[in-house]
């Protein structure tokens, strides 16, 4: 069983790259929210197929918390748009290495929103994640040419993991009381919705090969979310945690094989610090219980 887990969470890691892929190929060259909308509405269909397979839809769709799902959904949205932008100005691996700021920054928020209690240790993965990201940006910044769209693409990405952060604290509250299924489903509709908006402000004709990339981002997020889901059911949160670094070791292939970009000495550095950053995130949330046992 913990073995179906590992796998189906590297699979879950595999095509989440598979879909910002996809979303790279079409950035400049189809609006963004079209590509939002497109990744969205797709995925709406392996996500209905999976709740009818395991037979919760739509009774897995009734909820006691509209609110909470409204609350939740927007701020994933706009981390979805957000995310999207930035991978017009930076690197597969710059993105994904600022991205995982996310759940550093979730630490803080739980305690704000949850009361969770916040430790040195935590502070301290704070710290380092704020200091790997400047590691990271400031070179750009205070190049002799200034560097403006990595700049841009970068404060996207930190907007990003910033509406990513409040998007998981909110999940771990509805999670107490909702299905897991629900609430990927709410979030692909609202995405949906707030990307066919954007049709006011103009859409292009895809041509077939960029209506492959649309499609392809939509089915790969939504078998993303899917296998997620199922890795959950097979396995604990800490032991799949630690795959989640892969999508790193994708996104650096993803740009070394197919946008031919060799990253610099400043990401191994930075990633160092954020790794580290993330580790002792982790390791201070499995001695948590410890603590509060004694």
């Amino acid at each position: 069983m913990e073995t179906t887990g590992i796998i189906l969470r590297v699979g879950a890691t595999l095509f989440f790259t598979l879909m910002v892929v996809c979303v790279k190929f079409l950035s400049g060259t189809v609006p963004l929210g079209q590509i939002v909308f497109f990744r969205s509405a797709v995925a709406l269909v392996p996500l209905v197929l999976f709740l009818k397979w395991t037979g919760d839809f739509p009774r897995a769709l009734r909820t006691k918390r509209p609110f909470g799902h409204v609350f939740r959904c927007l701020l994933g949205c706009a981390a979805l748009f957000a995310s999207f932008a930035s991978l017009e100005y930076l690197p597969l691996a710059h993105a994904s290495i600022i991205g995982y700021l996310a759940p550093i920054l979730a630490v803080i928020l739980a305690q704000v929103v949850l009361g969770e209690h916040m430790t040195r240790a935590r502070w301290g993965a704070v710290g380092l994640g704020f200091l790997g990201m400047l590691v990271l940006v400031l070179p750009q910044a205070s190049a002799a040419e200034l560097d403006r769209p990595y700049l841009i693409g970068a404060a996207l990405a930190l907007l990003m993991a910033v509406f990513t952060a409040g998007a998981k604290v909110q999940i771990r509250s509805l999670a107490q009381t909702e299905n897991a299924g629900a609430i990927a489903f709410y979030f692909a509709a609202t995405c949906s919705v707030a990307g066919l908006v954007t049709v006011f402000w103009g859409w292009v004709q895809p041509s077939p090969l960029a209506l492959l990339w649309l499609c392809g981002a939509g089915l790969s997020g939504g078998g993303a979310h899917i296998m997620m889901t199922l890795a959950l059911q097979h396995s604990e949160v800490s032991k799949l945690a630690p795959f989640e670094y892969l999508s790193l070791v994708f996104a650096v292939l993803a740009d070394l094989i197919l946008f031919q970009i060799i990253p610099q000495a400043a990401f191994y550095l930075s990633t160092a610090l954020i790794l580290a950053a993330l580790w002792l995130n982790l390791r201070e949330g499995r001695a948590a219980p410890a603590v509060k046992a004694a």
